[in-house]
């Protein structure tokens, strides 16, 4: 089973460079998109339709042209969930969900804090709101593949500029050490330190400074899974070329029966 993880920064605009050419080419079964920035009736057109695949979307509501999640499968899901109970959360589009017998896939894009303090503030609300949630995933017995743009990094290997970007967003100590908790302590897998421990991959750049040119990025894509399927990880890539994106796709590879492959 193969499943993509890509923030598209604008699905419409990532589809202009060439992103489902590409997709095609990778013989995923589950893409998992974050912010498409727009409406479900905007994204009917062949072009963001490949063959072979069906797509559901979760748009913002308090926004138009904002966020926006999506889940594109081979296969239809037993169930497919877009709210998970908080109306501050779930209206800006961040989150969808896929059933397929004991699996779900889940796309998320968490918040950002980046553009100011009350951004910031609403990234810890989600932090401590959420964090009950996926414990009660794990408690399940269902197998979680979480999907998507956390907007935080996990240690200096994961961000080119560690020193200076302690007191930035998405580098917070406050912010790692949350999302390290739920890796460390709740048991949650990280598929790609699991896979590649001492790798220093980027799945973001920022548009200024030629940064991507210069590779100095952060990983804050990730695809987070529960411990019961983390002997059935086989491989990952982070494909920072072509661009389509801000973000990098990021590709994982699964063992898993009953997949919906």
């Amino acid at each position: 089973m193969r499943i993509i993880t890509f923030n598209a920064n604008g699905l419409r605009s990532a589809a202009s460079k060439g992103f489902f050419d590409w997709f095609v080419r990778q013989r995923a079964d589950l893409l998992c998109v974050q912010e498409t920035k727009a409406q479900e009736h905007q994204l009917g057109e062949a072009a963001l339709r490949p063959d072979g695949y069906r797509a559901w979307f979760r748009d913002a509501t308090t926004r138009k042209g904002y966020s926006g999640v999506a889940i594109y499968s081979r296969h239809e899901p037993d169930a497919v969930l877009t709210e998970l109970g908080w109306a501050d959360f779930d209206e800006e589009g961040r989150y969808i969900e896929a059933r397929f017998g004991k699996l779900s896939v889940v796309s998320m894009y968490f918040p950002s804090g980046s553009s100011g303090e009350e951004r910031q503030r609403f990234k810890f609300r989600c932090m401590d709101w959420i964090a009950p949630i996926f414990d009660q995933w794990l408690a399940s017995g269902r197998d979680y593949v979480i999907c998507g743009d956390w907007n935080i990094v996990r240690s200096r290997l994961d961000i080119r500029n560690w020193a200076s970007n302690q007191k930035n967003s998405g580098c917070l100590p406050e912010e790692r050490a949350w999302l390290n908790r739920l890796i460390e302590e709740r048991g949650w897998v990280d598929t790609y330190r699991e896979l590649r421990p001492d790798g220093e991959d980027y799945t973001w750049w920022s548009q200024r400074g030629a940064a991507r040119a210069r590779n100095v990025g952060w990983r804050i894509d990730y695809q987070i899974v529960s411990p019961s399927l983390r002997d059935r990880l086989v491989d990952c890539a982070i494909h920072p070329a072509p661009k389509f994106s801000d973000h990098a796709p990021y590709v994982v590879d699964y063992r898993y029966e009953g997949s919906p492959a």
